[in-house]
Order: structure tokens, then sequence, then C-alpha cells
């Protein structure tokens, strides 16, 4: 007998399954709300987490097997957010399942549970809310008794605050619980226990500050963007403008208006580097209201960043890609600061861009979506010369500072990491009491060590790639899945005992610049360094306060940042993203060398740049060099119109891998003719290419092929997936992934 529809629910399971369960519901929770709410549900013989979308309209199942148990006090999303999620797992062909695990906070759900007893579990999932004591004044009486003098003290402090926690009575009084007890007993003060919130902000002191005057380019942008925040419409702008050209003032006062007609504004920033810096002018500006969501906090902070925002205490949310899944309502503004970058992308699971996701909720919330650049995407230009962008250009740098000048250096047949432009410019800043940034995108000592007797590199065992040489760490590292080996060591192929270093990394120019400036004093930031909590903002703290004279770093150096003594940059080996074999290689090296030639002069003083490369000439590093990004985003274009790459084609990438090499050949065959015969069934204009080896052919030990398909037309992408999930069958031991909108195609 089929059972009563109002009784049965939707369950999403986090699982790569591509259906919706249906549930009965136990007679004592049909009284209840449960859409929302997370619950434990049998899963074959396991017991797992599950979503509960809503009730379901029927159900042809009998038999239906039942909610274990509710997890949840109260709704986790809102019916906008499912929609949004949904949207999400339709578009990038991901279940629903899995969207929301990636939208909920890490480490609240249970994967597998065989019997035993009911769930102690809250939405805390193990990250259990912090409770702690703490002591109110009460009305004020005569009490029979008078305290202790201590006890006074500690009252008159209590009825100061109006409210003050134990642990910080603590911190002034010492030991003070019976005095605390007495206070209680004479009816002088009461207690109770509060929730308290992991604050990541809590070692941070900043001074306030106030709105700048704005230049006439700034003032155009913020009219525009808060005439639309006034309609409450939908509207993306594209905030073009130089470096040093003021977007984070426009940011702070478009949020600022945003405020002010009640609603709340979502920051996007691509790296966690940039984060303490961005949240330290927002505080400065905000003061409180303000959460921060990135993977850089411990699980405990995210999970009470996330309960804030849901539960209504901040306004503003600023995080990396992961938080366009904050919980965030009355969304009026959402900034993507540095569109352009790559890191919005997620490279594995749900491969969501948080930068496309921000336009698609903003339409949902009827938000303004403010995407700003100094080096905007070509696809970002092409979209704002069709009027699907609105246009806000900052051709200027505030106060009308200059540009730096910047000097190009042919290295051909030079083997010095260093030129002599750049060693005499350092040491003339070093000289005025300035400082310096020399950027170089390779992290290690030396980019591989190779055996003099034989010529072979020394290559890692798991992927096809070249172990870096890290001298600090004594070892050879494979910077994909981390296989290192003690370095020098020997030769692997003919057993030679020297090893020659090629190439360099920032390891090996932090070495070379201490020999070559021994009084400098020297910060290195790169993956390497790090790694452990707040060391970002320790490292930038240096330059900032100006106990640091010089920053060697990668690409986390290249942007957003703001020193205003740095008045020179040099690039070392500014061709080395060119040989990505990636239709974008050009404009992520122009967008690269522009973010950090525009480190320099953003001060009082004028700054200057030298740019080492092997081809100076090559038309990115020229266009970086000379400004000329309307030269750059013209000459790209006309590539990509010619082959036929994004703006004017969209992508989607399957990635097929395993341990057998054959086995991946032959599914990569099997999956590239079913792609053939569906696309001729259905009629539709989408180029196949491949199956081919993946530029890292061999990775952790998989074995690697991919098949790109290319479509002039969005539809007939989704369709040919759409039909191929459902039709196609994958060997157990290769796994698929289908990428859509790929961006990075290694």
């Amino acid at each position: 007998m089929k059972q009563e529809p109002s009784h049965i629910v939707e369950i999403a399971i986090p699982l790569y399954l591509d259906r919706i369960f249906h549930y009965r519901v136990p007679e004592l929770l049909r009284d209840q709300t449960l859409s929302g709410r997370r619950a434990l549900v049998p899963f074959g013989n396991r017991k797992l987490t599950g979503y509960i979308l809503g009730a379901a309209a029927e159900s042809a199942i009998v038999n239906l097997k039942e909610i274990i148990e509710l997890l949840d006090p109260e709704p986790l999303w809102t019916a906008k957010e499912l929609e949004f999620y949904r949207w999400s797992a339709a578009y990038y062909q991901h279940p629903l399942g899995e969207v929301l695990r990636t939208a909920l906070p890490a480490g609240i759900n249970i994967q597998t549970r065989k019997g035993g007893a009911g769930v102690q579990e809250s939405l805390s999932g193990g990250k259990s809310a912090r409770r702690e004591k703490f002591y109110l004044p009460a009305p004020q009486t005569d009490p029979p008794r008078q305290p202790s003098a201590k006890a006074l003290e500690i009252l008159g402090v209590i009825r100061e605050a109006g409210g003050i926690s134990a642990a910080e009575l603590r911190k002034r009084f010492g030991t003070c619980t019976p005095q605390l007890r007495r206070l209680v007993e004479l009816r002088l003060c009461r207690s109770e226990e509060r929730e308290v919130y992991r604050d990541p902000f809590k070692n941070y002191t900043v001074k306030r500050d106030e709105p700048r005057r704005l230049h006439t380019h700034q003032k155009a942008a913020l009219d525009a963007i808060s005439a639309a925040l006034d309609d409450r419409h939908f509207t993306p702008f594209l905030l073009y403008g130089v470096t040093g050209s003021g977007k984070t003032e426009v940011y702070l006062q478009a949020i600022s208006h945003a405020l002010q007609l009640g609603n709340n504004a979502l920051v996007l920033v691509p790296e966690i580097a940039l984060t303490p810096q961005l949240t330290g002018r927002f505080q400065a500006r905000f003061g409180g209201g303000i959460a921060i969501l990135h993977s850089g906090l411990s699980d405990g902070e995210r999970y009470d960043e996330w309960r804030r925002i849901r539960r209504g205490l901040a306004r503003i949310v600023i995080g990396a890609r992961s938080a366009i899944f904050a919980p965030l309502e009355k969304i009026g503004i959402i900034i993507v600061d540095e569109e352009h970058e790559a890191s919005f992308k997620q490279s594995d699971g749900l491969r969501y861009n948080a930068r496309d996701l921000a336009l698609v909720r903003g339409s949902m919330e009827h938000a303004s979506v403010v995407l700003g650049s100094a080096t905007p995407m070509v696809t970002s230009i092409h979209a704002a010369g069709e009027g699907r962008l609105k246009l806000l250009p900052l051709p200027e740098r505030v106060e009308g500072r200059p540009m730096p000048v910047v000097e190009r250096v042919a290295m051909k047949g030079n083997r010095e990491t260093i030129s002599v432009p750049l060693s005499n410019s350092l040491a003339e800043t070093l000289a005025e009491k300035r400082q310096a940034i020399v950027f170089l995108n390779r992290r290690g000592f030396a980019t591989f060590l190779v055996c003099t007797d034989c010529g072979k590199a020394l290559t890692c065992p798991n992927c096809s790639v070249s172990l870096t040489f890290h001298r600090q760490r004594g070892e050879s590292l494979c910077h994909y899945c981390d296989f290192s080996v003690p370095a020098p060591g020997t030769c692997p192929s003919c057993g030679g005992s020297t090893l020659s270093e090629l190439g360099a990394g920032t390891e090996k120019l932090e070495h070379d610049l201490k020999e070559l400036l021994p009084t400098a004093r020297i910060v290195r930031m790169d993956s390497d360094t790090t790694s452990g909590k707040g060391s970002h903002e320790r490292l930038l703290s240096r330059m900032h306060d100006g106990s640091a004279d010089l920053l060697v770093g990668t690409q986390m150096i290249a942007k957003g940042h703001d020193f205003p003594e740095v008045t020179l940059v040099g690039v070392v080996n500014a061709e080395a993203s060119l040989g990505m074999p990636d239709f974008r290689a050009a404009e992520r090296t122009f967008q690269l060398l522009s973010q950090v030639i525009g480190r320099a002069g953003r001060g009082e003083n004028p700054g200057r740049v030298v740019v080492q490369a092997i081809d100076p000439e090559q038309y990115a590093i020229r266009a970086a060099a000379e400004h000329d990004a309307a030269g750059f985003y013209e000459q790209e274009l006309e590539f990509r119109r010619d082959a036929g790459y994004p703006p004017f084609t969209y992508l989607a990438a399957f990635a097929i891998s395993g341990l057998s090499e054959q086995t991946v050949s032959d599914q990569a065959d099997t999956t590239a003719r079913l792609l053939a015969q569906l696309k001729s069934a259905l009629k539709i204009r989408v180029e196949i290419l491949g199956p081919a080896p993946s530029p890292i052919y061999r990775l952790r030990n998989r074995y690697r092929r991919q098949i790109l398909l290319k479509a002039v037309n969005r539809g007939d992408l989704h369709r040919l997936l759409s039909t191929w999930r459902q039709q196609s069958t994958v060997v157990s031991t290769v796994r698929i992934s289908v990428d859509i909108d790929p961006v990075d195609m290694m």
C-alpha cells in the first residue's frame, strides 16, 4: 500500500548520485517544519546525513524507509538559497546533495554510522557552540549583609559593564568564584549562560577610518552603483580601474549606501593573503557586524562565523570563493575583487566558479554585482563591450599619481638570476630607505636537478613532473603529490652523484639577494612560508610597519596589496607562465605582470619597475610593461575569435583517470565515441577534441586523459552532457569528472 504523500519528504544525500530520495516521516515529527533541516537516514547498511528539501508530491515506492532522527532545531537554508543551490547543481552537472554539503560548514555531517544509539548531534557536528557564564547586575537594593571589599570592587565592574563574562572577571581579579557566589546569594547580581562565538578578529586592532574624497571617475562609478542600489534591481558592473585607482574606496562607499538602505553586502576576494588587509579596511570603516569566511580559519571559527551570518548578526561578509554560499539574507550588493583570478574556480568536487555564481546569486537577490579588477578577464571586457556588463572605468591613479616607469631587460644568454639593472636599482632603493618587491612565480631553490653524467632530470615517480629542489628543507619535492627525496642525493637513472641545479625558485632568489644585499631585511612569501595559521598577516605586517626592506615571493604578493613605501618592483623570469599548454597563457601573463608592476609607486614617491625576460618583446610582456591594456585585449580577442575559444565558445572538459594506463585509454575512447554518437543523434553543434593525454599525464600515480568540448551555444553543450550522464557507463576503477567552464587545462 502506498504511503500518504503528506507523510513523505524528498531528501538529497551527499553522494555522487543523480537522484533525490524519498523517506517516510515518523508520526512524532509530522507536525514540524522539516524543510531545510538535516536528518539521519538509513541508506543501504549505513546511516547517512541527508538534507530535507520538502514534502514529496507522491511516491511510487512502497515500504519507504523512515527518517531516524532530525539533526537540527531549525532550518539551515532559506527557500531562496535552495533555489540557488539547485541552479548550481544543474549548471555544473553535480548532485544536489554534494552542492548542499559544499555550501554548509565543514564537518557537520555524519558520513557513516552502523547501529548504535541515537545521534547526539546538532548543527555543530562536533564543533560545539561555546557556552560561558556571564554576571549581570541585579536591581540595586540594600542587602542584609555587606559583601567583602573585593566583592564590592567586582560588583562595581559588573554594574559599569552592564554584564561581563566570568573569564574576563578572572583576568582582572584572579580567583574570584567565592566573591561571585556571595554576590549572587545577596541578590546583588545574577548569572546566566550565554553562547560565545570564536572571534577571528580578537588579535586585531584598527583605527577608525572616515570616507575619503573621491576623484571624478570614482564619484561617477559610485553614483552609478548607488542608483542601481536605490532601484533594487539586478545590475552587473565591471569596475575597471588601473592599479592604485581607488577601487576599494568605491567598494566601501557603495557598501555604506547599501547598508543605509537596510541591505547587506557580500565581498569575495581570491586569496587568503588579501583577506587580512581588506578586512582591516572594512573594520576601520564599519566597526563590527563583519564576518569572514576562508580556509585559514579553524573549523570552529568557520562554524561560528556561519552561525553569526545565519542569525543576522553580520551585515557584511568577506571571504574567499566558498563565501558565495554564505547564508546572508537581504543582499543588496556583491563585490568580486580581482574578478580575473583563477582561484575563484574550485578545482575538485563541485567545480564552481564563485565569480560567475556571484552574478547568478545577484540576479536572484535583485542585487548590484560589482566585478572589480585592474586586469579584467578577456571575457569580461568582451561582455562590457556588448553591454552585458556596465563598464565603470577608473583610468587614473588617486591624487594623479603616475604609473611606474618600466624597464625591460633581455636575459637571453644571461645565466644570472638578477640582472645588473635590477641589482643597481635595488641598491639605490635601499640607500633611499625605500622598500622593494622582487617577484618570481616559482617556489623552491632550483626548478630541478639534472645529473651531469646522464643528463636526466630528477623526476617524481608518481607524477610526470620534475622534482623541485628546496635547499632549506634539504629535499627535492613534488609540488603536486608532496613526494620528496633527500637532496641533492644521487641520480636514480645512473647512480651518478653529481646533480647540478637548473632554474631558480623564490628560495634561490632569496639566497642570491642576501648575498647581493647583506644588510637588507628580506621577507619571503610563498606557499612554503605561509602554511601556518596567521602567517600571511605576520609577513605582510613587516612590510607595513617598515621592519622589512624587501619582499620576495610568488603570485600571492602580486595583487591587492598596498605598500606606500614600495618604489621598486623587480620581475624575474617574466615569461614563466607563457609556456603553459593553455589558451589563456598570454592573458594570465599580462594580468600577473600588470598586477605586480602596479605594486610600485602607490604612495607619494614615484615607482619604477625592472622586468627581466628572455624575450621582452613578446606581446603580453610588452603590453603590460607599456600599460597598453587596450592593445593587449584587442589582440587577444582576435586570437580567441580565430581559434574558437571563450568568449566566442563555451567549454566543458572531461578528466579521465585511473591506475591502469590501458584502462584509462579504453575508457577515454569509449567516452569520446558515445559523445560523438549522442551529438549526431541530438543534431547539435559541439566540437569534440580528444581524447588526448593531459599535460601532466601522470599525477599522484594516476594516468590521465582528457576530452574537450566546444560549443557556440551553451544550451547545446548542456544537452549533450545531460544525455551523456544518463547513458554513460564507467569502469569502476576509473574516475571521470566533468568541468563546466574549465579554468585549469592541466
